[in-house]
């Protein structure tokens, strides 16, 4: 089956190729995850829904066969002048960037994943795996193009490393306990490093329904957050 953050980074990349501008920034963008899909040619479509002066808001589609897999929305709003007011900021974490800490690991669980990823737990140190339930920190870092001899955008790297939010969020002593049926990432700035960081930064739960968020950053701090939804994953369901 396509991995969910194959849905989320050909959705960034159909929405960015055709209502990208560099007067406008991707502030928003929301995918959602409600159905899954073969290892099958897939198709995106995009419509533009608002143009105005300071915002633009377009949607897109993921098709399999004739069957919508994930769709996505974004909201672009035009870079200007910066306010001269004080407002209070997320600051930058205090994790080890990836050039200093040993090799991204190799495996999950028996699946090597096709991305590096570095693991740290609460004490920043480095974490052989999510089962631990300690790991709340990550670096990931993509190793292959989304497309076939296309380099990856910032936009579209963000958009492959928010779907990680979910299982660093919702991975529990007994493994992956909720999966995600969306996630919202907000971004004030692009990315500049290929190396993408999150840490879960809150989590809650009822009735087998839960809800999580990561703090984004790249090498050069903070960059946005990336809430997700998420439904239980226990086997009596």
């Amino acid at each position: 089956m396509m991995h969910g953050r194959l849905f989320g980074g050909l959705l960034a990349r159909e929405l960015e190729t055709e209502h990208g501008d560099e007067q406008f920034h991707f502030a928003r963008l929301t995918v959602d995850l409600f159905r899954s899909a073969r290892l099958d040619p897939v198709r995106t479509t995009s419509t533009r829904v608002r143009d105005g002066r300071r915002i633009r808001v377009a949607d897109a589609e993921v098709r399999a066969g004739d069957s919508v897999v994930a769709r996505a929305s974004a909201v672009l709003l035009r870079r200007g002048a910066h306010p001269a007011g004080t407002v209070v900021e997320t600051q930058p974490w205090d994790a080890p960037r990836p050039e200093d800490l040993p090799g991204p690991r190799e495996r999950t669980q028996g699946w090597i994943p096709p991305f590096d990823t570095w693991m740290l737990d609460a004490h920043n140190e480095p974490c052989a795996d999510l089962g631990a339930g300690t790991a709340r920190r990550a670096w990931l870092r993509d190793r292959h193009p989304l497309l076939a001899g296309e380099p990856v955008s910032p936009f579209v790297r963000a958009a492959l490393a928010a779907d990680f939010a979910s299982p660093l969020a919702n991975y529990g002593a007994d493994g992956l306990e909720y999966i995600n049926a969306d996630y919202t990432l907000t971004l004030s700035r692009l990315p500049i490093s290929e190396e993408i960081g999150l840490e879960s930064t809150g989590h809650v739960s009822d009735d087998g329904v839960a809800a999580a968020e990561c703090t984004m950053h790249d090498t050069a701090g903070p960059i946005g957050f990336c809430t997700v939804t998420a439904v239980s994953n226990a086997s009596s369901h």
